[in-house]
């Protein structure tokens, strides 16, 4: 496996709980946020998955508040 095969696996998080945990919410925040699509994650198998860099881009983006809103827009 090449690196950056390992650091891209190595960059997912599996499972609500994990993904919880990495954003600082307990599960049941967490699992609301997933379900209606307010984080960067899906379904694989029937478990979430999410990119560590991508939950934290979306969150940096939140605070910053342009999620949901495009560049440029007045």
């Amino acid at each position: 496996m090449s690196i950056e095969k390992n650091e891209a696996a190595d960059d997912l998080i599996w499972g609500c709980a994990a993904i919880a945990a990495a954003i600082g919410r307990n599960q049941q925040a967490t699992f609301h946020l997933l379900e209606n699509q307010l984080l960067p994650a899906r379904k694989v198998g029937g478990r979430w998955v999410a990119s560590r860099r991508k939950l934290i881009d979306a969150l940096v983006r939140d605070e910053l508040g342009t999620v949901g809103h495009e560049q440029g827009s007045a």
